[in-house]
């Protein structure tokens, strides 16, 4: 295959031939360690998390009291990141998500109920029920109507509350929703129940139905419509510090500030995800990206995906390539 700059991409540089994929000689290389997936596949290593001292101790302290641990910092400090590690710490299972965004409600996060695909499924088993005698039409019914558990799934908070051993929830860029999310929340955080009033409002012989989870096939059983967790889930909650939450919501969390990690912890980090040899080439490049993060928006990761990036034979010092990966955060693209 031609190299690339006989396809008119321009300019290369030195960088090594065989680094080279798209356009190049090269076949795809193997992905960075915390790139690849499923998770169980990816080196120890590379899940593990840095944490200072006190930062552990205000994580425990929101584990002790059962309540939400919510999460500050610019992005890439790793507020998502903390989710993970404390479940694979506790051996918690899989992390259940909720994304926030403007659109988000409470009932999102709570259950799904889908009153158009039940209404479907009924009208077709009466399209194709079999014609029957007067008399037969009018015992008993060969075929039952769809069950309403069938139509229901719990949402990832309905789904944390529901389980019957401590689940991990992130709640992920709260300060993101609309204004009024956090308050809806409260009494949820507060009591660890809700109600499901789709089967509240079913005569009582029909108020226990066994609904969907999030994220698999398995069913828990709901009676009366009412959910009540018996174990109250750890959620971490994360904001980018964009906007305030009311007090009321403040008083039942636990907050965490992640700072910019500094120097040492930079050093660190390429060291647990990448290994000393590649932090013994990164010198040049952690001094770049302190610099950059002085008057600029950077994230951790786009500093380990530049060392990265060296060591599989990347030529960074053109700057273009170099501000494709650790570019600014904070401002639009440009046009």
């Amino acid at each position: 295959m031609a190299n690339p700059q006989s396809t008119g991409t321009g300019d290369t540089g030195a960088a090594a031939e065989n680094w080279w994929v798209f356009r190049g000689p090269a076949e795809l290389p193997e992905p960075p360690p915390w790139r690849r997936f499923p998770a169980s596949r990816r080196p120890l290593e590379a899940q593990r998390y840095l944490m200072s001292a006190d930062e552990i101790a205000v994580v425990n302290a929101a584990l002790h009291l059962r309540r939400p641990l919510l999460v500050t910092g610019r992005p890439g400090t790793g507020k998502s990141s903390l989710a993970q590690a404390v479940a694979k710490d506790l051996d918690l299972g899989d992390v259940l998500r909720w994304s926030v965004n403007s659109r988000s409600t409470l009932a999102d996060a709570l259950y799904r109920y889908d009153a158009v695909g039940r209404l479907r499924e009924a009208s077709l088993q009466r399209a194709h029920e079999p014609l029957r005698s007067p008399t037969r039409r009018l015992g008993k019914r060969t075929r039952q109507n769809p069950g309403i558990g069938n139509y229901l799934r719990l949402g990832p908070l309905g789904t944390a509350l529901a389980a019957d051993r401590p689940r991990v929830l992130l709640i992920d860029e709260l300060d993101k929703s609309d204004i009024d999310l956090p308050n809806d929340l409260l009494v949820v955080l507060e009591e660890g129940e809700f109600e499901i009033p789709e089967l509240a409002r079913l005569p009582e012989h029909q108020q226990t139905a066994e609904v969907l989870v999030s994220g698999s096939r398995e069913r828990i059983q709901v009676k009366r419509g009412l959910l009540s967790c018996s174990h109250f889930p750890i959620i971490v909650m994360t904001s980018n510090g964009e906007r305030e939450f009311p007090p009321a919501f403040l008083r039942r969390c636990v907050r965490l500030d992640l700072r910019d990690p500094d120097e040492a912890k930079l050093r660190d980090i390429i060291r647990l995800n990448l290994g000393e040899d590649a932090l013994a080439q990164a010198d040049d490049l952690i001094g770049t990206f302190l610099d950059r993060a002085a008057t600029q928006s950077l994230a951790t990761d786009q500093l380990l995906a530049a060392v990265h990036l060296l060591v599989t034979g990347a030529d960074l010092n053109h700057d273009e390539l170099l501000s494709a990966v650790m570019h600014r955060l904070d401002e639009a693209f440009p046009a």
